[in-house]
């Protein structure tokens, strides 16, 4: 792929805000960390940074200024105000969604009604400014043509994976018809795509060339650091007895939660009580669960051997992950996999499928299993378990060496493309 950077930096950028300000009030998944990590780097960097967000009557356009302010919201160093009139007329509105559609209107250096994006960008923009979409949200074509019609306009947008068109029987239609709709807009406006793997990139230019001409990709591993900051009044990690295994992510069929639970009700069957490892579930439940969340609801290991928390803040996951007997991933798809990295920077052993994005990220540091080999994934689990207990009688843990990809890396490369 072309590696050649932009000769000069651009006038400005324009980042995409409608995703990362939702953040008010619910805690971030790992695309959300994604678009913190933009948001803290652009404000961080020299070139001028305004942002966009797509309210419920239009579009609100901010300033540097009115960017660093949302920031300091998120970061919980200056309250969010109240919601105004306008906000409360959305009476299905969430508090959280009212109370940050009335902080932008507030905040903002303009505002127009749908129709007149191209006008406000054009008034208020420099010639040259590159527009940053890190999520998708707000991926039209009304912003696009927006854009595209500034003097010098360009376009980023960061594409994470393209699961939902190679495994559509673990997604949703609206998914795939979603991606498909992206891809085909991607393909028509975007100077640049980044992304976060090599596997990714391979993917994304195989469905996007047999829609013309294949916009420059550029893949940048992410950053495996710490979060950049804390949604506060994070609660006191939940205590689990030791050994147990845990499982981190959104609770969606590509991750095989449904397989490892199968594992660990043959297990009880086979462990004295006293022997047996605890499986921790933590992560939101997603979509297509119909079979899987009444079997973890009335499991007859709930409670005993299976833990599933839905909502723990990131100091309770660390802790969590810290004294696991390992992280398991068995998902049979990825585009990148921040978890299993996350698990390998703080020398936690991991158990992940054999996908080659883990191999691309992890190399040699985890257990890779067959994606659907349940035998071999219960061979693991047993002999991790007894590492564990005779680790409880003096032999020390080997901690495997990982140096994770970092932010500052990442953008050390990507603020040369934007």
């Amino acid at each position: 792929m072309n590696t050649e950077t932009r000769s000069h930096p651009p006038a400005a950028r324009l980042l995409e805000l409608t995703r990362v300000v939702s953040l008010h009030g619910r805690r971030p998944s790992g695309v959300d960390r994604v678009c913190l990590a933009y948001l803290w780097a652009l404000c961080r960097d020299p070139v001028p940074v305004y942002g966009l967000y797509r309210s419920s009557l239009g579009y609100v356009l901010l300033d540097q200024v009115g960017v660093k302010a949302l920031l300091q919201r998120l970061d919980g160093a200056v309250p969010w105000g109240a919601p105004d009139w306008v906000s409360r007329l959305r009476r299905k509105a969430s508090t959280h969604s009212q109370v940050v559609e009335a902080e932008c209107r507030r905040l903002r250096l303009a505002r127009c009604r749908p129709s007149g994006l191209e006008r406000l960008l054009r008034r208020h923009l420099p010639e040259g400014t590159t527009y940053v979409n890190v999520d998708q949200t707000n991926l039209s074509a009304r912003v696009l043509k927006a854009v595209k019609a500034l003097p010098g306009g360009r376009v980023a947008v960061f594409l994470h994976d393209t699961i939902p068109l190679d495994f559509p029987d673990l997604q949703t239609p609206s998914a795939r018809l979603k991606l498909t709709k992206i891809l085909g807009r991607v393909q028509a406006y975007a100077d640049l795509i980044l992304t976060n793997s090599r596997v990714s990139a391979e993917d994304i230019h195989r469905h996007i060339e047999p829609l013309g001409a294949v916009p420059r990709i550029e893949a940048v591993h992410l950053g495996v650091e710490p979060v950049f900051f804390q949604i506060r009044d994070n609660p006191a990690p939940p205590e689990v007895a030791k050994p147990y295994f845990l499982m981190l992510g959104t609770i969606e069929p590509r991750k095989q939660h449904g397989m490892i639970l199968d594992i660990w009700e043959r297990l009880a069957e086979e462990i004295p009580e006293a022997d047996m490892p605890h499986l921790v579930i933590c992560g939101r439940r997603g979509w297509m669960g119909e079979a899987l969340f009444p079997r973890l609801d009335q499991s007859p290991l709930k409670g005993r051997f299976l833990h599933e928390f839905n909502d723990l803040a990131d100091d309770a996951l660390r802790a969590l992950t810290a004294h696991c007997c390992a992280s398991l991933f068995p998902s049979r798809a990825e585009g990148f996999g921040l978890p299993p990295a996350e698990a390998a920077a703080v020398g936690v052993p991991v158990l992940c499928s054999d996908l080659p994005v883990f191999r691309e990220i992890l190399g040699d540091i985890p257990i890779y299993v067959g994606v659907s080999d349940s035998y071999a994934w219960k061979t693991a689990i047993i002999d991790l378990t007894r590492q564990e207990q005779a680790r409880g009688k003096g032999t020390p843990r080997t901690r495997m060496q990982y140096s994770p990809p970092t932010w500052e890396a990442h953008f050390n490369t990507v603020l040369k493309l934007v």
